[in-house]
């Protein structure tokens, strides 16, 4: 599995660097919390009809025992998708280290 670390992505989207950022949670907990630039990737099939199978991908969910994130990478990885990445830490992550998050439950 390709892991990306908050510092990796972090520096990746202060760059601007062309990849796709999918929060592959539910639509509540995007709505709530996500990592600004973030895709809201629900089900395989949305994922399939959103990525190109060469487009750099970064998937992430809540935390490290989050499983959303790792069966989302496997699904890409298995439907032939060649450059994903999955940000183990997630949301929990993200924002213990003070970073910007966007949503309804942004304090």
């Amino acid at each position: 599995m390709n892991l990306i670390s908050r510092d990796e992505l972090r520096d990746k989207l202060d760059r601007g660097d062309d990849f796709k950022l999918a929060m592959v949670l539910g639509d509540w907990a995007f709505q709530a919390k996500h990592i600004p630039g973030s895709l809201n990737i629900t089900t395989p099939e949305a994922a399939l009809a959103a990525f190109a199978l060469d487009d750099e991908i970064v998937v992430y969910c809540s935390d490290l025992n989050c499983v959303a994130s790792k069966v989302a990478y496997q699904r890409l990885t298995n439907a032939g998708y060649t450059n994903v990445h999955r940000y183990a830490g997630g949301l929990i992550d993200w924002e213990e280290a003070g970073l910007t998050l966007e949503g309804s439950m942004v304090t």
